[in-house]
């Protein structure tokens, strides 16, 4: 009989693993590692990767530099910490659903060269992202971390309530971990509670708080459902499509407020 490792502990090696699933951030090899949970710990690593670029960003802001070129180069910093692994599961699906025939749309999504319409798409993506984040003054770092946040959500969403389309892949091992709504609900309430943190900073921020919750929840679910409805269900690429594509959404709904 093996010794279970304590429960916290098996916790940290979880999250552990879904950090070097999903991003490129250089930590030490350590055993007991497993791999086939990571998509129930994506929106954690969301919220982390959202409060690295809050953080530069406000290095940046002290320093100095234009907001536009502060933008710019917080989206190009969350590209690089992800490895681009999200943009080019959107550019793979803009690739699939530029297509003709459904019945080839996913051959087309497995093939590793980019297209015409994925290049456009990641260009799209990065453009709507840099402008709808300049127009944004106040409160970045906090928005980050809910845009980073909403877009794991909507692909965990995605994960729960929708079939996934091949036999085998990385994105099987996510539907194996997330199998329904209810492995959705804590990352939610967490989400209500980063932008509950905006209220409390400034309680004049009401409307911007309600905001993110309600962009944010609707975006990603309407995201997940889009693709859903194109394809007649997921995989890994159009999980990342989810992502990205909530992301920039989600950042351009907030330009209003």
């Amino acid at each position: 009989m093996t010794n279970q490792p304590p429960w916290w502990k098996k916790l940290l090696l979880n999250l552990l693993s879904s950090v070097i699933f999903y991003t490129t951030i250089p930590l030490p090899y350590v055993n007991g590692l497993e791999f086939g949970g990571v998509a129930r710990f994506a929106l954690l690593v969301g919220v982390l990767i959202g409060g690295i670029l809050g953080l530069c960003d406000t290095g940046m802001s002290y320093l100095g530099i234009p907001i536009l070129t502060r933008s710019a180069l917080v989206i190009s910093l969350g590209i690089g910490i992800t490895g681009g692994l999200h943009l080019d599961g959107a550019m793979d699906t803009a690739d699939g659903l530029a297509v003709g025939d459904p019945k080839r749309r996913l051959e087309v999504m497995a093939d590793s060269a980019t297209g015409a319409f994925g290049a456009m798409a990641a260009i799209a993506i990065v453009l709507l992202k840099t402008a709808a984040l300049t127009e944004i003054e106040e409160n970045r770092w906090l928005i980050l971390m809910a845009a980073c946040g909403w877009g794991r959500w909507g692909q965990q969403l995605a994960i729960a309530c929708y079939p996934y389309l091949k036999l085998s892949g990385k994105g099987a091992v996510h539907k194996q971990a997330i199998q329904s709504y209810k492995d959705v609900l804590p990352g939610l309430l967490l989400l209500i509670g980063i932008s509950g943190l905006l209220f409390l900073i400034d309680s004049q921020q009401r409307c911007l708080a309600l905001a993110m919750v309600i962009a944010g929840s609707a975006i990603a679910t309407i995201t997940g459902a889009w693709f859903n409805h194109k394809l007649g269900g997921h995989t890994g690429d159009t999980y990342g499509a989810v992502v990205e594509w909530t992301e920039a959404l989600f950042l351009c709904a907030l330009t209003g407020f």
